[in-house]
Parts: structure tokens; sequence; C-alpha cells
């Protein structure tokens, strides 16, 4: 029976150098956030949490459904969709991510959790179901000896991550991986660089557009 998995996606910053909110970038004839959303549909996730912020109002003007997924959970393809807006996005990525996990409650003591942010194109299924299934507390998509998105954590660190005050200078995903046993780290590779690229400027997302082959439209 195939292992599954919660996946965090991370969209409450800014974007002010993009200019827009980065999930509302127009990809193909949908916005960015509604691909991200499909391709981890398509995996072994079961249960996305979406992390939103600073531009909350703009997402729930765009897709008015995500509004209502703050309070009762709305199916996607094959997952439930859960919103979580973070009220305080001064705090940083890390107040977001702390947000998305306190919500997940009892749910997170039976799943392994996928994290990544809204401006890191998201691998195949394929990829993201070897990171669900192997047996780590932490674990990464690794391209050409790099490791990148999406981040594995099992329950341990999800407990952990939880108690860290927000204000602390450690209170960085980073910081908190690098404490973990490495004996309990593992790495995935993946013959995709998506899992290196982010984009915060019109001139990056264009960029990923013509890297996929895409009109930039």
């Amino acid at each position: 029976m195939a292992t599954k998995a919660i996946y965090i996606l991370l969209a409450g910053g800014k974007s002010s150098r993009m200019g827009v909110a980065k999930g509302l970038l127009k990809y193909r004839h949908t916005f960015w956030l509604l691909e991200q959303l499909e391709r981890i549909s398509k995996s072994n996730c079961t249960t996305i949490v979406l992390g939103l912020g600073h531009n909350y109002q703009q997402y729930f003007r765009a897709i008015p459904w995500l509004e209502a997924a703050q309070k009762t959970p709305v199916s996607f393809l094959n997952t439930q969709l859960n919103v979580v807006v973070n009220e305080t996005p001064e705090l940083g990525q890390f107040s977001t991510l702390q947000n998305c996990l306190k919500s997940l409650k009892e749910i997170a003591n039976t799943h392994s959790i996928l994290i990544s942010p809204i401006d890191t194109p998201i691998d195949t299924e394929v990829y993201l179901n070897k990171i669900i299934a192997v047996d780590a507390d932490v674990a990464q998509l690794n391209f050409e000896g790099k490791n990148g998105h999406p981040i594995k954590i099992s329950k341990k660190l999800y407990e952990q991550l939880t108690d860290i005050d927000v204000s602390d200078e450690e209170a960085r995903l980073d910081v908190q991986l690098k404490k973990t046993n490495p004996a309990r780290c593992a790495v995935i590779t993946t013959p995709n660089r998506d899992c290196m690229i982010n984009f915060n400027t019109p001139s990056e997302w264009k960029e990923y557009l013509s890297y996929a082959k895409l009109s930039f439209q």
C-alpha cells in the first residue's frame, strides 16, 4: 500500500519584486497556483495545506473557492485542500509554515509532510512518491548534487518546528534541518532541475517559461 503524505505549499510572501502574487501568474490557461496543486494531486499526497499571507485577498478574488477552504476542506482532484491565512506574514515564511503545521493537529501523527514554496516548480509524481516513500526524518530532492524542494519531514521534526518561538534567530527551516541526525536524512536524485528553480522577478518567470517550452502569455 502506498505511503500517504500531506503537502504544505507556502504562498505567503509579498511578491514585491514580481509585482503580483506569484501563485496568480498565468501559466498556460490557468493560474500558476492551480498548476502546482494539480501536480501535487497526481502524487500520493492526500491533503494539501496552502499557506497564504500578504496577498491572501488577491488569491480570494481570483479564485473565490479558496476562501471557503479556510473553514472546510475543499476537494481538489484527488486531494483535500485546506487554506491557512497567516495573520502576521511580516514575521516571515517560517511563521506561515508554523501556522500550516499547527493547523494539521492529529492528522500529522500518521503522515509525513512535504514542504515547498510557491515559486519552486513541483516535480513529477514519480519523484514526489519516491521522496514520500523513503524512511527518513528529512528527505529532499537532489539535482546534480544540490538539494532542493520539496523537503519531507517526519512527525518528530514536525513537533520540533511547532515548538520554536517564531522570533528566535533559529526560526528557519534550513537551520533546523541542519540539526537533524545525518543518518536520518536522505536525498532522492531527480533528473529534473525544477527542484532548484525559484523565480522572484518577471524576467526570472519568463526564463522559467522558456525553459518549460511555453510561450510567455
